[in-house]
């Protein structure tokens, strides 16, 4: 059963008047993870934050985004405040940039809790800080009296994943979550997204640039170019019977790397031997 079903998606720049996506339509499986891959500019995340109707004014977008059936474009402003978070959360990819410098961290959780709990909630309040120790995130009460600059981009990344633990969305929408972590503090994000999945149950769009990410954590694939889906498939599909010319340039661009990287620790380990 489909969970969430696009068709048709146009979105342009009223501004400029030029076509960023052009028709696209896709289905997300009811407790499945999508991806969606392709190079700068191909329009992931511009795709997914129409889901989200987060786009800036000037963007604007037309065809269906039903969800459970509720066609979200026709929703108005009001009623799509209560869908984000609780029914669809976004983990953006710089922490920084999703939480509100001027406050600390503890100030916007709770913003974001009383929206979909309403106030006065110890339980929900508990919930949180729960769900913050099981991310590996020691001592909350310390961390919500933080600054989000005084935190680290894993913690940050580790605190939207707490969140979403609390609020059980139907679906994730992780845009490049990992981009700008390094590389120990990627493995530990992308190990607590599959938890994620597994204690809630919910179904995930994951938009990255890293096949071997997209291969640990996907079930199914989209290739996006130029505002365009070009390929789609299981992954298994994708990495051994890609179709498309560009998809499988991605494939074996990833393969090289993998093999560089093996004879590189290989002649290391030689060395130091």
């Amino acid at each position: 059963m489909n969970i969430l079903e696009v068709k048709n998606l146009r979105i342009w720049d009223s501004s400029t008047g030029n076509m960023i996506i052009h028709n696209s339509s896709f289905n997300l499986k009811q407790g499945s993870c999508l991806a969606i891959v392709g190079e700068s500019g191909s329009g992931k995340s511009v795709t997914c934050r129409s889901i989200m109707k987060l786009n800036k004014a000037s963007i604007h977008q037309s065809g269906d985004i039903l969800f459970k059936g509720e066609n979200l474009n026709n929703l108005p402003e009001k009623e799509m405040r209560k869908k984000r978070g609780k029914n669809i959360c976004m983990i953006l990819q710089n922490g920084m940039s999703a939480f509100d410098p001027s406050c600390v961290i503890g100030v916007h959780l709770k913003e974001t809790l009383v929206e979909h709990f309403g106030r006065g909630n110890k339980e929900v309040e508990g919930k949180m800080k729960n769900a913050m120790q099981s991310v590996m995130l020691e001592n909350p009460i310390e961390i919500l009296n933080k600054y989000p600059h005084q935190l680290s981009g894993g913690m940050l990344q580790r605190i939207m994943i707490a969140l979403a633990l609390v609020l059980e969305p139907d679906i994730i929408i992780a845009d490049e979550p990992t981009t700008a972590l390094d590389t120990i503090s990627q493995f530990e994000v992308i190990e607590q997204f599959i938890k994620l999945r597994e204690r809630i149950g919910c179904s995930m769009i994951y938009i990255s640039h890293d096949l071997g990410v997209v291969r640990k954590i996907a079930d199914e694939v989209l290739v996006m170019r130029n505002g365009e889906i070009i390929e789609r498939g299981s992954i298994g599909s994708i990495f051994t019977n890609a179709q498309h010319e560009y998809t499988k340039y991605l494939v074996s661009t990833k393969l090289r790397l993998n093999n560089n990287f093996k004879k590189i620790m290989g002649r290391s380990y030689i060395a130091e031997s």
